[in-house]
């Protein structure tokens, strides 16, 4: 069983940053594709960015290319979420997910875990 937590998330004015971190309780850390999703209110949830377990390809959507950089730390067991020049269409709860040994994908059904979310909110 893998177990993800997800911090840093908060309240950040538009134009800010934050760096979300998603620490994973697993061994093999390494063989796992990361990937960022996020729900916000009344919305199904979004795919934002991911991260290959393999050569550290990394996939983003369109609303955040640009803006948001996704990276990992094998020896952390961790992986980031930069978000720079956020925007209040960014506010929502954002969540980690892993899949073993697959490449990233953009689709939530892909993954085999879950962290619980971390909240983030971008005032105008």
């Amino acid at each position: 069983q893998v177990q993800l937590v997800e911090s840093g998330g908060g309240l950040v004015q538009a134009g800010g940053s934050l760096r979300l971190s998603c620490v994973a309780s697993v061994r093999t850390f390494s063989a796992y594709s990361m990937g960022w999703f996020r729900q916000a209110p009344g919305q199904e949830r979004a795919f934002v960015a991911a991260i290959s377990w393999s050569d550290g390809s990394t996939y983003f959507a369109a609303s955040v290319k640009g803006r948001f950089a996704i990276s990992r730390n094998n020896a952390r067991n961790t992986v980031y979420l930069q978000m720079n020049s956020l925007k209040p269409e960014d506010t929502a709860v954002y969540y980690c997910a892993a899949k073993l040994f697959d490449g990233a994908s953009n689709q939530g059904n892909d993954y085999d875990y879950w962290g619980q979310g971390t909240q983030v909110t971008v005032s105008s």
